[in-house]
């Protein structure tokens, strides 16, 4: 059930964040934050491995203050994936991040100090191949373009963000992504399709603020699936008041709902009813909780009756179909063995497991 997305995704520059190339023909990535205290260098290492274990590509931490950068340099040694050094207002932590090997900065060129200042970090930048995030966000749009506009705009966010660009281009740096983000969606997807027809530079999607696990989950599904089918986006963080590593596994699920990008078992259950076989729900928690590590990508079908069970057993990687007291197997599109009910779950992690190890072995040997 591995389909071809149908969206043409718009042509910008690349850039890379370390080994991360973002734009481009590049596959979207996905990134998060963390949200321990930066100086807290185990607690950050041990947040940015278990991001790591779910598949970040990214991950952003906060540095806002020398203190702190100190503590990057610590976690920087540490930590395998790329990381984001998130600063605002002093440039003289960025140049000590830069120094201690960040691969990416979130700054703005506007509010990091004055021009001889925003030089030297962009000059250090340039000098180690380091892109810049500009990073507009709408609570906190300058002075002068909230007076212009009166409140929040599309236009008003896309004109902060093209200032920011101007600082770059002026001091000849284009190592550059944007964002232009907003809690509200209509505002946070207008100014991304206002700001793609402008500029060519990979855009960094996000609903900022987005809420809690399932509010955000879903104001950031309905505000990024809409961009991405049109093709926009280079680069997600879902931003969501809750544990980081879920930022990543909705972030994935997104892209994977749109057939943009596969990583990890893509579970197709039903959502039960009488007719149902097992407890589906319970199987599906478990399958959840016992798969949670696995980054192979593979369609697993659950359903709870031979309705539907069957159609869709046919097509995912390992399927099945309910039954009464034993439900049937399907590997591969073929029904390959009928399972006790009560084995389900055990049964398919063994199958799910055998066959990564299948294609991993295949692998090795090509």
């Amino acid at each position: 059930m591995h389909h071809e997305s149908p969206i043409k995704r718009r042509k910008t520059r690349q850039i890379h964040v370390g080994n991360v190339a973002i734009g481009g023909d590049a596959p979207i990535s996905v990134q998060s934050m963390t949200n321990t205290e930066t100086r807290d260098v185990a607690a950050t290492v041990a947040q940015i491995r278990r991001l790591e274990a779910v598949g970040a590509d990214i991950v952003r931490v906060s540095v806002p203050s020398m203190d702190a950068a100190e503590a990057f340099k610590a976690i920087r040694a540490q930590v395998e994936t790329p990381l984001v050094a998130d600063i605002h207002f002093d440039h003289r932590i960025a140049l000590q991040v830069m120094t201690d090997g960040v691969d990416g900065l979130r700054i703005n060129p506007g509010n990091i100090g004055s021009l001889d200042k925003t030089r030297l970090v962009v000059e250090m930048a340039k000098d180690k191949g380091i892109p810049i995030r500009i990073g507009v966000n709408a609570g906190s749009l300058e002075k002068d373009i909230q007076e212009k506009y009166g409140e929040p705009t599309a236009e008003a966010l896309v004109e902060s963000a093209l200032r920011h660009v101007s600082i770059l281009d002026e001091l000849n740096f284009h190592d550059v992504k944007i964002s232009v983000k907003a809690s509200d969606i209509y505002l946070a997807v207008s100014a991304y399709r206002l700001l793609s027809a402008k500029v060519d530079y990979p855009l960094h999607l996000g609903i900022t603020e987005a809420g809690g696990l399932r509010s955000g989950t879903v104001k950031s599904a309905i505000g990024l699936g809409l961009l991405l089918r049109d093709g926009i986006g280079d680069t997600i963080r879902i931003s969501l008041a809750a544990d980081p590593v879920e930022e990543i596994r909705v972030g994935f699920d997104i892209l994977k709902s749109l057939h943009l990008r596969q990583k990890g078992i893509n579970l197709i259950a039903c959502p039960s009813c009488s007719r149902q076989e097992f407890d589906v729900i319970t199987t599906i928690n478990a399958l959840e909780a016992r798969l949670e590590d696995i980054l192979e990508p593979m369609d697993v079908s659950v359903i709870g009756c031979v309705v539907n069970g069957i159609g869709e057993a046919k097509e995912a990687d390992i399927g099945l179909a309910g039954g009464d007291k034993r439900s049937i197997l399907y590997y591969r599109g073929k029904q390959v063995e009928r399972v006790e009910n009560i084995d389900i779950v055990d049964v398919l992690e063994k199958r799910i497991r055998a066959e990564i190890a299948e294609r991993q072995a295949a692998r090795h040997d090509a």
